[in-house]
């Protein structure tokens, strides 16, 4: 079996079912990926400033993309945080990087993960985009465990143009997300 890339399978297989499945109109009406932005929250940033550059490494070998900082717009006491200060790092992939990245996801990274059973059908958002929250950066197969100082989880959003959770829940099935049954 040959492997097609992700887009092409869009293109030629998952955006005529979806018009067939949905009854759509026109072919813009049918759902799609906008981005995928991948975060990782650095609270630890704040007592260990090699978090940051750690977490930059990692994330830029993952997405083959340059993170940006996120600072606090707010300083909370209770958390020793003060306005302006990094607490965390991310990446918002779009075009070719987006999905060379979801096929690295779903057919690499995801099935290396332990004991796994497939994701939740139920972090959408109310608008078809999708939240999924990773333990450790291990299971990209980019990141070698001595290069890392300590495991990292992080959270990738997925935002698609479908209007309604079940629209964008079938498109990610059809895109091969590993979803679990109810």
């Amino acid at each position: 079996m040959a492997f097609t890339p992700l887009k092409e399978q869009y293109q030629n297989d998952v955006a005529p079912a979806l018009m067939e499945e949905f009854k759509y109109k026109s072919v813009m009406q049918v759902p799609g990926l906008k981005k995928i932005v991948v975060n990782v929250g650095l609270g630890e940033a704040l007592d260990n400033a090699k978090a940051v550059d750690f977490a930059m490494n990692d994330i830029m070998k993952i997405t083959g993309q340059k993170p940006v900082m996120t600072k606090a717009k707010k300083s909370i006491a209770g958390f020793k945080l003060r306005e302006g200060r990094i607490i965390g790092v991310k990446v918002d992939l779009r075009g070719e990087k987006m999905w060379s990245f979801l096929a690295r996801l779903v057919h690499v990274a995801l099935p290396r993960t332990r004991d796994f059973q497939g994701i939740s059908p139920d972090s959408f958002d109310g608008h078809g985009n999708y939240t999924l929250g990773l333990r450790e950066q291990l299971i990209f197969p980019e990141i070698e465990y001595d290069s890392i100082d300590k495991l990292r989880g992080f959270e990738l959003t997925i935002v698609t143009s479908a209007n309604t959770d079940e629209e964008g829940r079938r498109l990610l099935t059809l895109l091969g997300m590993p979803f679990t049954e109810n």
